[in-house]
């Protein structure tokens, strides 16, 4: 028995090296194998992930009256909204873009995530931002000298602009206690009392 090789790739991909494989018996064939596979492809970056999904921990700093946000986001995904959001070019892996790159995230962030308490909206300030694997981590902070754990709201409309199944994840954490919860969307808001 032959063993069996799994490919971690989308579905068009599998069906096209299964073409690929097979036509490459044939040496002289092989510029149709091409044409074959790249078809099937579409000519285009692949979607990698299934999900469409961010991820934001908040945590309270009560030492520093400060809230502490790291945003998860896929690099992917994340490029594609602020070129279509900007209309400018993102690339986080252009290291020559990176001035442009925090200006365009800090806009993006500042617009798409917005914490209150006690109706006061916590202005972010944007502190950077990281590549770790297939997703981008955006690091952002916000004063809350004056933050009531009892009346927290939360908005998140990230990647709602490209994808009308998108999910975002919020973790808020107050004095060790972590509380999570999911917006889908079209959903905005979410409460989190502590």
């Amino acid at each position: 028995m032959m063993p069996t090789i799994k490919y971690n790739l989308p579905s068009s991909y599998n069906i096209s090296l299964f073409v690929l494989m097979g036509w490459s018996s044939y040496k002289k064939n092989w510029a149709p194998a091409l044409l074959v596979f790249l078809l099937l492809t579409g000519f285009s970056r692949p979607v990698w992930h299934p999900f469409h999904v961010s991820a934001s921990e908040i945590e309270y700093n009560g030492k520093t009256k400060r809230l502490e946000i790291s945003t998860r986001i896929f690099t992917d995904d994340f490029e594609s909204v602020l070129t279509r959001a900007y209309k400018t070019r993102a690339d986080f892996s252009d290291k020559a873009l990176k001035p442009q790159m925090n200006e365009l995230v800090t806009r993006y962030i500042t617009t798409h995530l917005s914490i209150r308490s006690n109706g006061q909206i916590r202005r972010l300030k944007f502190f950077g931002w990281e590549i770790d694997h297939e997703a981008v981590y955006v690091y952002t902070t916000a004063d809350a000298a004056s933050f009531n754990p009892r009346n927290i709201t939360v908005e998140n409309t990230i990647l709602y602009e490209l994808f009308e199944d998108q999910m975002n994840i919020v973790h808020f954490i107050v004095n060790g206690t972590r509380k999570s919860s999911k917006l889908t969307y079209p959903e905005r808001k979410l409460q989190f009392v502590f």
